[in-house]
């Protein structure tokens, strides 16, 4: 290795921050903050056991009721759990980590049970097709959401604000709009999920227009380079994938690129699933639109990563499942150590306290 040459252990700024390191943890949804979805000590203890990557984005916290989609995951739209938040970026900063808040609205991938019987929103009134969500009512099929007025998408806009103005407060380091994997923000992206017929539908501009006005919400609140967006051009996750995609993506990365954004994080990794409608999209592809730092995510190796760093593509990459079971993955990564086994699927969103959580050895115990 030149170690003249970017590679995964030398140091990166990402915006106004020098990182140790180009490993990134991936935000993970470990569904651990109850169901009143409050963040938990436990959670603390999670996030500093893996404070050795470079950056941490943290698991997908929702936005309002209104964002709400997944069992037991953590919110950030009250001061109980803005207050509870404070103790995850603490402990993180404790052992010299630095922590980005990843906000989540889930539109149709949600379900009436996560809202009294309401219907859940979406760009339009279109279903997942999908055998069933898990519900806290248990395993459901899924069901056609409301479309959102034109008239509510302020208010949505306004949510992602003040949700970015608390974990201000909270004390992370910045914070990741989530705008990938069949959420709310990328359902406005793409054709196959927008059929609107105003002026967040029916062109690829007015598809970018939601995205666009939250991402210049939250950079009221924070400078535009504690800011990173997550795309997911590739992705067939929530029943995703639309014909003109590269088209949309390529223009997505063009505007983005003008904030002046932390990082743009794209799953260009097929490990999530692919909609095979095309070729897939590269971080290349990316380069050339969007002039931040970049981070690639999904089914990357050590070495695969050591690649596209050294090949230019990308300024970090993100590890999501091997930082479920290698808390210590940096160090095993550095000193050449075998990986723990993949943690077992039932643990990853089980909401069994430290078990399948907290509770994986570092490589000097193993």
């Amino acid at each position: 290795m030149d170690l003249a040459a970017p590679h995964l252990f030398s140091p990166v700024t990402i915006g106004d921050l020098t990182l140790p390191n180009r490993i990134a943890m991936a935000p993970l949804t470990r569904s651990r903050a109850g169901t009143e979805r409050i963040p938990k000590p436990i959670m603390a203890e999670y996030y500093a056991q893996r404070a050795a990557a470079g950056l941490i984005v943290s698991e997908a916290t929702t936005i309002s009721p209104q964002a709400n989609g997944w069992n037991e995951s953590p919110g950030i739209y009250t001061d109980e759990m803005e207050a509870a938040w404070k103790q995850i970026p603490a402990a993180v900063h404790e052992q010299g980590g630095k922590i980005f808040l990843q906000l989540w609205h889930c539109g149709r991938a949600s379900h009436p049970s996560f809202h009294n019987g309401e219907k859940h929103v979406a760009p339009s009134a279109i279903a997942i097709d999908a055998e069933y969500i898990h519900t806290p009512e248990g395993k459901e099929p899924h069901e056609v959401p409301r479309a959102l007025e034109t008239s509510e998408l302020p208010a949505v806009v306004a949510d992602y604000r003040q949700a970015a103005e608390r974990a201000k407060r909270a004390g992370f380091d910045g914070i990741e709009v989530h705008s990938a994997n069949g959420y709310l923000l990328d359902t406005f992206l793409q054709s196959k999920t927008n059929h609107r017929d105003d002026a967040y539908g029916g062109s690829v501009e007015n598809r970018y227009r939601l995205l666009g006005e939250v991402v210049s919400a939250v950079t009221e609140v924070w400078p535009a380079n504690r800011v990173g967006v997550r795309l997911s051009p590739n992705g067939n996750f929530n029943d995703m994938g639309s014909p003109d995609y590269r088209e949309q993506f390529t223009y997505v990365a063009s505007q983005l690129d003008q904030f002046g954004l932390a990082y743009l994080h794209v799953m260009d990794g097929l490990g999530f699933g692919f909609h095979e409608l095309g070729e897939p999209m590269t971080l290349a592809e990316f380069r050339k639109v969007f002039h931040h730092p970049l981070i690639g995510n999904c089914g990357y190796t050590q070495e695969s990563a050591e690649a596209a760093i050294a090949a230019g593509d990308a300024d970090m990459i993100a590890f999501g499942r091997p930082f479920i079971s290698n808390p210590d993955l940096v160090h095993r990564f550095a000193e050449g150590l075998e990986l723990a086994p993949e943690a077992e699927m039932q643990d990853w969103y089980s909401p069994n306290g430290a078990k399948g959580y907290t509770d994986f050895p570092v490589a000097e115990e193993a």
